[in-house]
């Protein structure tokens, strides 16, 4: 889906002229983010999506992506790079979400022995949250496209080092 269609989308629930008032830009600039980009005919203007989109590209740096993803009340997963489908590697993955998942309890665990939770407690329990997710997610990715070669990498990758 192209930007302008998810905001032409978005607009039908949520009042244009209300977006140009809460953003103090005019209504005709609203309306030309949910037309095409039309580089030739100039009646286009490159809408907030789109400028992300390029800053992203420019700077390469995902913290962009997490900062937004944050300020919506979610989190950012990097879909995990698929190749060709390998199914007997699914136990060895499945085991690498348990130990993910126990990791993470362990630090939790230790974290609250002593009924606080330092700042720096909390960030290892992000970090060890963050790798969970990720795990999972490059799992369950992999079971929807059948193609289980990337777990394999990621299991005998994560046993050597552990």
């Amino acid at each position: 889906m192209q930007s302008h269609e998810i905001l032409r989308e978005v607009f039908q629930e949520c009042s244009p002229k209300q977006v140009a008032a809460d953003l103090g830009l005019s209504l005709s600039m609203i309306y030309k983010w949910a037309e095409p980009p039309e580089p030739d005919a100039g009646s286009g203007s490159t809408n907030p999506l789109d400028r992300i989109d390029a800053l992203l590209r420019c700077t390469n740096d995902r913290r962009l992506i997490h900062w937004i993803c944050q300020r919506a009340g979610g989190f950012f997963i990097l879909n995990p790079k698929l190749s060709k489908p390998h199914p007997s590697y699914l136990i060895p993955a499945t085991n690498e979400i348990v130990q993910e998942f126990a990791d993470l309890l362990a630090v939790i665990a230790s974290a609250a022995a002593d009924n606080q939770i330092s700042q720096r407690e909390a960030q290892n329990i992000r970090a060890r949250w963050e790798e969970l997710k990720s795990v999972t997610e490059g799992f369950v990715a992999c079971c929807e496209q059948g193609n289980f070669t990337p777990l394999r990498n990621s299991t005998s990758s994560s046993s050597e080092s552990r």
